[in-house]
């Protein structure tokens, strides 16, 4: 049998060890040992998302995720559930637009059943025809969840706005259209084309010991490390496409309207995503932030506002929500469209920079604090090929950021054209404040 790849990627100076091993089939097994916890989380992170669907197969990923758990030769939906939950456990799972992850959080005493259950639900899924069609009921009850919150779906809205009829600009739940005419062999071809060793990455933290955990999912995934014939289709090199810059605006009969103003960000390996998360912090991150003080703190326009960036394998977005009543729509966009112009042409105070690298440095620490969030960090570094830097090293390019850092990366994002989503009790021909 060929030999495994062991490497030691990081050594933290908690005493935290990161160790990945590439095994016969390119699956990579990726463990942080974070020393002085009794628990661990264990994820297979799958390299395919709403963004590798085409028109047709729109929905397929998310479906997969659902039917996944619906039973494996060894184990009914029952028994998956149970399994996990008779020792206190945590089983779930997520889709987003670039990636799949099936997971669990355990006693550490507990890893070998997480490793055994979840290992078989991604590599042996039935995927039955009345599964599909029991599951598709589900999923269709979801739409409707996901309908009834306008401020979820004005973000479904913006991204198609964004970027038009391309995979980005597509929701990842599909459509009720999408989902009601998926086929059970279409679904399982997705999933055997896609879900391929080379395609995943299983990682684990807390307190684990990587030889043990290499040797179980080695065990597990026996009957496919060979890629045999079929061979995962890799996403390789896409180039964003992003519609022309204006205004959508979805009909709803809300009391409340929700807004989301944007421009196209950055790549996630970008070096200036620390500039820019100062950016967004220092405008729209928190209470002391430019557009809750000036919205919510100084004229009482709206609840809630925030500034937020979404990095992708080869772009991103910059955007600002705000829920507000329908009849001040046009006063929190003047707002919020004034004070991106202010940012680009003069940047932040030396103050606000301040207090963004605090709210950056502090919001990073404690989002690892626990077993699962560092599991999710060492997962998308490897996944995404991107460096994994010591935490003491992210800290210290949040403090290097400068002025001229955060003025550089406004000036090129802020001043783009913009691209406005609107969900509220408008006409679809209503107009707002200049946008585009």
């Amino acid at each position: 049998m060929p030999k495994a790849q062991t490497r030691t990627l990081l050594r933290e100076g908690d005493g935290g060890i990161v160790r990945r091993t590439t095994l016969p089939g390119g699956l990579r097994v990726i463990t942080e040992h974070v020393p002085g916890v009794r628990s661990a989380a264990f994820g297979i992170w799958v390299n395919v998302g709403s963004r590798d669907e085409t028109p047709a197969q729109m929905g397929s990923a998310h479906y997969l995720e659902h039917l996944l758990f619906k039973g494996t030769s060894a184990r009914s939906a029952m028994e998956i559930s149970s399994s996990i939950e008779a020792v206190g456990g945590d089983l779930n799972a997520f889709t987003t637009k670039e990636y799949t992850c099936y997971y669990a959080r355990v006693l550490d005493e507990d890893l070998p059943l997480a490793i055994d259950v979840v290992c078989d639900v991604v590599t042996d899924a039935l995927i039955r025809s009345d599964d599909v069609e029991a599951e598709r009921g589900v999923i269709l009850e979801e739409i409707a969840m996901h309908e009834d919150d306008p401020s979820d779906v004005v973000h479904d809205v913006f991204a198609e706005a964004m970027f038009g009829d391309t995979p980005l600009g597509r929701p990842i739940l599909g459509t009720v259209d999408t989902i009601s005419d998926l086929s059970r062999r279409s679904i399982h071809g997705f999933y055997r084309r896609r879900y391929r060793p080379e395609s995943m990455v299983v990682a684990v933290a807390g307190n684990v010991d990587h030889d043990q955990v290499v040797r179980r999912v080695r065990r597990a995934f026996a009957p496919v490390l060979d890629p045999g014939t079929d061979v995962a289709q890799p996403r390789g090199v896409q180039r964003i496409r992003r519609s022309e810059p204006g205004a959508k605006v979805a009909q709803r009969t809300t009391e409340q309207a929700h807004l989301v103003l944007g421009v196209p960000g950055i790549m996630r390996s970008d070096p200036r995503r620390y500039a820019l998360s100062v950016l967004s912090t220092a405008l729209g991150g928190g209470m002391s932030s430019r557009l809750f003080q000036e919205v919510r703190e100084k004229r009482g326009l709206a609840y809630s506002v925030y500034a937020y960036a979404q990095g992708f394998s080869d772009g991103g977005i910059f955007g600002i929500y705000a829920g507000c009543l329908p009849a001040k729509v046009d006063t929190v966009l003047d707002i919020c469209l004034s004070e991106m112009e202010q940012v680009a042409s003069h940047g932040l105070t030396d103050d606000e920079i301040r207090r963004g690298k605090g709210q950056v440095r502090g919001a990073t620490v404690l989002g690892q604090e626990d077993t699962g969030a560092r599991m999710s960090r060492i997962a998308k570094s490897e996944l995404h090929q991107d460096s994994l830097l010591p935490m003491d090293e992210v800290l210290a390019r949040v403090d290097d950021v400068t002025a001229d850092d955060v003025r550089s990366v406004a000036r090129e994002l802020l001043a783009s054209p913009t691209t406005l989503a609107v969900i509220g009790p408008f006409d679809e021909t209503t107009t707002f404040a200049p946008v585009g």
